[in-house]
């Protein structure tokens, strides 16, 4: 049994997605950098899906940055990505929590 502890288990807010049937889960960071991690079904999807994703397994993520509080808002300007990840499995949410975590605050 793996008892490794991982970011994607760690403390983070969730509650149903509201642009359709899913969860949104947001993870904060002491760098006051986040994650938005997603998976959504809607009537209007391609395969049923309005996230970047195909199945139960899959997860789209964004970078947030966060402001006052719990405010936040989507960033485009780090090295990780330019645009929301989809089509991502657990690990590769864990993987780029870690560089997320890790970023420098500017």
């Amino acid at each position: 049994m793996n008892t490794k502890k991982t970011l994607f288990s760690a403390p983070h807010s969730e509650k149903p997605h509201n642009a359709g049937v899913g969860i949104q889960k947001i993870y904060k960071f002491d760098n006051g950098f986040g994650a938005s991690v997603v998976r959504f079904r809607t009537p209007l999807g391609l395969n049923g899906y309005g996230s970047y994703t195909d199945n139960e397994k899959e997860w789209e993520l964004a970078v947030i940055k966060f402001g006052d509080g719990d405010n936040y808002s989507l960033t485009y300007d780090t090295e990780i990505t330019k645009n929301v990840l989809g089509h991502l499995e657990e690990e590769d949410v864990e993987e780029y929590l870690q560089k997320i975590k890790a970023l420098k605050t500017k």
